[in-house]
């Protein structure tokens, strides 16, 4: 039987100020401040619309976090505090105790509605108005800033849905009083002409996180290249999928890549730079990393065709000289040399936290080469080589050079070849074994966290079956092989 925690005297409070509706409306200007959110969070799950807007207009806190109180976008809800807002703004003064200067609209954790503290009320504004939270603000100062909304934005090809259309057209008649914020954007599918209005209408400097989802010709691209420029605080910058047409000369490319790159040079603030099958990069590498204006802490370069001179450039960029993450996911390495790796993993070894080469066809004397290197990267915690073709010798050579790293806690590693006959099947038994010889030889150093071999995928169909049950989340799989149970493969 399980036993309940009493209800609190503010509880009781609460509730039986809202059995009366009337007179919770008249009591708001005399009720303790910490009585404020929970009984903000009781009115907005009984539905008192009445007694929202009221609050609204004499909340006492900086922030009112408003999306988290909401699983989904609720219409009524966001009309209730739109129409408490413009009450106020029709109120020639305003309530003495009045500070609202933020109406956060993402779903952002419930701290705030837990802890009544205006310390923990200002915690969930975002960076850019940190130097207001030093400020005493009061009634007449909170009317003279600008009321900032912030949200979180997904945009797609598709029509807006009615919370963000009503929002929307609210923020532009009253956009002389009020900035529209948002700190994570991204868009899927076509940009289409909302997608340009809604970015005229965003206050471009809010924006921290940026991701492109979509097929986007090169021309489009340099289109919205200005809108960037103007999102001088932005820190993580991902786009995908852009697509040269093949009319498009050498020096087109190069000047709508230069329209995209001179943006770079606006950006203070950009830690982690991604791009994922980007067609336009191979031979502009340089062009592209040279104009950021920060060391990188994060750099993904995944499922793009680079060229020599781009893969030489990686060692000597100065903005890589302190990742802390490298991606390189479906980058063929063949045919390059492994020194320039070799070079840039040395001079991260003090800050790489994790390094994934998956599915880059990476050959044993490539891996040899840069072994000695990866055994000095003292902080990594991850490290993936999954999709490679590694024989068995290999792979002991490289769990004895990473044996010593303490940090890592997730290890993904390939089965070695000969763990496959001559046409290409996998061979279960011998696999195992394989794999418990490899496992065997860490644990005489160290006790891993997460270790897992994969075999690669069925050679005839591409698929791999069973990639949901990796278990990367359990930290107590600290060993797992994974053999595709496809019908392609014959089991032996």
């Amino acid at each position: 039987m399980s036993i309940q925690s009493p209800t609190t005297l503010l509880e009781l409070a609460g509730s039986s100020l809202l059995s009366d509706k009337s007179r919770a409306i008249l009591d708001l200007e005399d009720l303790p401040i910490e009585l404020f959110p929970p009984l903000f969070v009781e009115a907005f799950s009984r539905g008192h619309t009445e007694v929202l807007k009221k609050m609204v207009q004499a909340w006492p806190f900086t922030c009112l976090p408003l999306g988290a109180l909401m699983r989904k976008p609720q219409l009524e809800m966001l009309q209730v505090a739109l129409d408490g807002l413009d009450m106020l703004h029709g109120q020639q003064d305003r309530p003495r105790r009045w500070k609202l200067q933020v109406l956060d609209l993402r779903r952002a954790p419930w701290n705030f509605w837990r802890m009544w503290s205006g310390a923990v009320v200002d915690a969930c504004s975002p960076e850019d108005i940190k130097k207001n939270r030093t400020l005493k603000v009061g009634p007449a100062m909170a009317a003279k800033l600008p009321l900032k909304i912030f949200i979180d934005l997904c945009l797609t090809e598709g029509p807006m849905d009615e919370f963000l259309t009503h929002l929307f057209l609210w923020v532009i008649q009253r956009r002389d009083r009020l900035h529209l914020c948002c700190n994570r954007l991204k868009i899927f599918g076509k940009p289409t002409h909302h997608t340009r209005k809604v970015l005229r209408l965003l206050q471009l400097d809010s924006v921290q996180k940026v991701e492109v989802h979509c097929t986007w010709v090169p021309s489009t691209l340099a289109t919205y290249a200005p809108f960037l420029g103007q999102m001088r605080n932005l820190r993580k910058l991902l786009v995908s999928q852009v697509h040269v047409p093949a009319h498009t000369s050498p020096e087109e490319q190069k000047w709508l890549l230069a329209k995209l790159t001179s943006q770079f040079l606006r950006m203070d603030c950009l830690q982690k730079f991604c791009v994922d099958a980007v067609l336009l990069l191979e031979g502009h590498l340089e062009q592209v990393l040279r104009h950021l204006k920060t060391p990188l802490e994060a750099l993904s370069i995944t499922n793009c065709p680079l060229s020599d001179s781009d893969w030489n450039y990686l060692s000597q960029c100065p903005n890589t000289s302190q990742l802390r993450h490298l991606d390189l996911r479906g980058i063929k390495l063949t045919n390059f040399s492994p020194v320039p790796l070799q070079i840039l993993l040395e001079m991260v070894a003090a800050t790489l936290k994790s390094l994934d080469l998956e599915a880059c066809e990476i050959t044993d004397s490539q891996l040899q080469a840069i072994l000695p290197a990866l055994s000095r990267c003292s902080q990594l915690r991850i490290l993936c080589f999954f999709g490679n073709r590694i024989s068995m010798s290999v792979l002991k050579d490289l769990l004895l050079h990473t044996a010593r790293l303490s940090q890592l806690s997730r290890e993904l590693y390939p089965a070695p070849l000969e763990s496959y006959d001559s046409q290409g099947a996998i061979h279960p038994g011998r696999c195992s074994q394989l794999c418990a010889e490899l496992t065997a030889i860490l644990k005489e150093f160290r006790q891993p966290n997460i270790l897992i071999f994969r075999t690669i995928s069925c050679p005839q169909c591409g698929r791999w079956p069973g990639q949901e049950e990796t278990g990367f989340h359990s930290l107590q799989c600290y060993y797992k092989v994974h053999i595709p149970l496809c019908i392609c493969i014959k089991r032996v």
